[in-house]
């Protein structure tokens, strides 16, 4: 009896170790290609394709996020007022969704109430966590408004100039080159100062973005262009006020914001003039002419604050569109033929995450190598901001990019909506993807219509 057990006991191990192995590499024939949230795709190509909450969310989670929804479209009014109270004393604007509209993209305009475009400025140097300087009487953001009773810090105004090019066709582009100045300043500034428009970004697919591991965003980091493929792309480490650390940037135009929180609770406290349990104080608590003088307490609640960051953290992304048109996979061979592919990387997997299922394990496609890259001297703003420096942008996720004229008509693209159609935001690159936008103008039309066509479809 005793041998018979250890001959199982044998028998079972060695049919175990027959069932290890070495992963294999992902057979791409056996995936849907149109899920570019994973399980967290949503198939809608209407004017809210942005707007979806997560499958599989229990009902306190669905709860939470519609209260997030909720907060996250709530406008604030001027204390003291019986709810949604502490607007400014300097603002942006008024709400989140006023911003990200439909919780797409923004308006480039300034000065108006839809308008979605800020203005950051800071000193030459850094702070005492390495990142922007401020400037005295402004901090890091121009607030172009105010409550009744206080002054705006500046007036944004931007104009535009117009530059006709060609394509190696002979047809014909147009580029419209935005200048930005400030005007009637309530401080003087002693000093060179930089400015830095930022349009408003799409809020979707934010949680999945969170949830890449960093050893997968790092992985394909090349600061010294090791592979001499001309692109250098690297991560910006930057400081969580919250964690009180320094950690990997994976949100903001700049990648400048560790996580959903900070960002959040930057945008309230930055846009809307609204304190929290991450930012205590007002942008302009030391400002003669801003200063309400109050007590900062927390003027929006732990837990709205929480539910608006889970409401982000759980929008579903859109799904490709057209994906077996024989015109659009032309227009792909064409993205990766074009080396665009080398930046807007196709392919991450999110972490394990047994305490949120729905985050967890997803295979996404973003477009996105969550890396920092030199974009050129045309799309410079000239100013750093931790390790980024001023010619460095991020790669901007493209996954819904598709849809951006059905939910918010008229699309913008680029860091501050210079760009009206995707062909003018291709056009705009320079730097590590000058090769790319060379490729690009050399084409025929036929193959820039389809590379169009395949940007169309995520």
């Amino acid at each position: 009896m005793r041998k018979f057990f250890i001959l199982v006991s044998v028998f079972g191990f060695m049919l175990l170790l027959s069932q290890c192995r070495k992963p294999e590499p992902f057979d791409e024939a056996q995936y849907d290609e149109r899920m570019s949230g994973g399980t967290q795709t949503s198939f809608d190509g209407t004017a809210r394709a942005f707007t979806h909450e997560f499958e599989g969310l229990g009902e306190y989670d669905s709860y939470l996020h519609a209260v997030g929804d909720a907060g996250f479209e709530a406008g604030f009014l001027t204390a003291p007022a019986t709810r949604n109270s502490g607007l400014g004393p300097a603002f942006n604007n008024v709400s989140c969704v006023s911003c990200h509209h439909g919780d797409g993209i923004g308006v480039p305009t300034a000065g108006e109430s839809q308008s979605s475009l800020l203005m950051r400025i800071s000193f030459p140097g850094v702070d005492e966590h390495g990142g922007a300087m401020p400037v005295p009487g402004y901090g890091t953001q121009i607030q172009d408004k105010a409550i009744f009773g206080k002054l705006p810090e500046a007036k944004v105004n931007i104009n535009y100039t117009y530059q006709q090019h060609s394509f190696a066709d002979g047809e014909t582009y147009e580029l419209r080159v935005p200048t930005y100045t400030l005007t009637e300043l309530d401080t003087q500034i002693n000093g060179n100062y930089m400015l830095s428009p930022r349009l408003a970004p799409p809020v979707f697919g934010l949680g999945l973005l969170e949830s890449i591991p960093e050893e997968q965003i790092v992985a394909l980091a090349d600061v010294n262009d090791a592979n001499h493929d001309g692109i250098s792309g690297k991560p910006n480490y930057v400081w969580n006020p919250y964690k009180g650390r320094k950690e990997i940037g994976r949100f903001g135009l700049k990648l400048n914001t560790a996580s959903i929180l900070v960002q959040v609770a930057a945008a309230f406290n930055n846009d809307i003039g609204i304190t929290s349990y991450v930012f205590k104080h007002e942008t302009s608590q030391d400002q003669p002419h801003q200063s309400d003088g109050y007590a900062d307490d927390p003027e929006i609640s732990d837990s709205i604050l929480n539910a608006v960051s889970f409401y982000m953290q759980t929008l579903q992304v859109p799904a490709r569109r057209n994906v077996t048109d024989p015109q659009v996979i032309h227009g792909k061979q064409i993205f990766k033929d074009a080396k665009c592919a080398s930046c807007h990387n196709t392919n991450f997997t999110t972490a394990v995450n047994m305490a949120f299922p729905a985050l967890s394990n997803q295979r996404i496609h973003p477009y996105t190598d969550m890396l920092l890259h030199d974009m050129g001297q045309g799309l410079a703003d000239n100013r750093p901001d931790f390790d980024a420096d001023g010619n460095e942008w991020r790669t901007t996720p493209l996954w819904g990019v598709g849809l951006f004229e059905a939910v918010n008509y008229p699309a913008y693209y680029l860091h501050d909506g210079r760009a009206r159609t995707l062909i003018e935001a291709i056009m705009w690159h320079g730097g590590e993807a000058q090769q790319s936008k060379e490729y690009v103008e050399d084409l025929s039309k036929e193959d820039r219509d389809a590379l169009i066509k395949f940007l169309r479809s995520l």
